[in-house]
């Protein structure tokens, strides 16, 4: 399985975003995605997700199987996406059933070490907590290819490193993962895009390892 983009553009508006992105990351790879701010890191991984389309360019999954690149994608935003009055375990079994089953809610919450807050509302949660809950979403819903924006941001460094060891096992299990950050995920044997070379005008570059 192999995640393309081929001199990708993207257009909001009038601007043009970003333009000349090419990639491609195969299973067992990671890609991290890096820029300033504005650069288009989160826009290029709505863009794979599915929720922009391109000006110009293409963005597909070769050997995925059945279902497009959108049901084999993961996107794990930079906000929560929780319902604060939903407990921790409606919060999970609502997004499983939305995108797929995958481990149940209560080994998800022991792997990420918050198994005990599994019938309080999510909105009771400090915001690191929040964020571990929003990455079990990965685990509760098996999908090959995550798409994850600044997964670590509000979390300790014992929780960045647990989100390493899950990205790790992963990619080691054959997955897929891209994520757009500004920090260093703890992650080994990465290929790197800097989204700098790509604002607001026509370019080719690839992710070089």
């Amino acid at each position: 399985m192999k995640l393309v983009v081929t001199n990708l553009a993207i257009d909001r508006g009038e601007r043009r975003i970003f333009s000349g992105v090419n990639l491609e990351v195969g299973s067992g790879e990671t890609l991290v995605v890096t820029g300033a701010n504005g650069a288009g890191k989160s826009t290029l991984l709505k863009a794979i997700a599915g929720f922009l389309r391109p000006a110009e360019g293409t963005i597909s999954l070769e050997g995925g199987g059945e279902g497009g690149l959108r049901e084999h994608c993961h996107y794990l935003a930079h906000d929560n996406a929780l319902k604060p009055s939903l407990s921790v375990r409606e919060n999970l079994l609502f997004w499983q059933e939305y995108l797929g089953t995958g481990e149940d809610v209560e080994t998800a919450l022991e792997r990420i070490g918050l198994g005990h807050t599994i019938d309080l509302p999510a909105g009771f949660l400090s915001a690191g907590q929040k964020r571990r809950i929003a990455i079990a979403r990965l685990l509760v819903s098996k999908r090959p290819v995550w798409l994850v924006d600044e997964p670590t941001a509000a979390l300790d460094a014992a929780s960045e490193k647990m989100f390493a060891k899950l990205g790790a096992d992963h990619v080691a299990n054959g997955g897929i993962l891209v994520a757009a950050t500004h920090q260093e995920l703890g992650l080994k044997d990465v290929l790197r895009l800097d989204m700098g070379a790509h604002v607001g005008r026509m370019s080719q570059g690839a992710a070089t390892p």
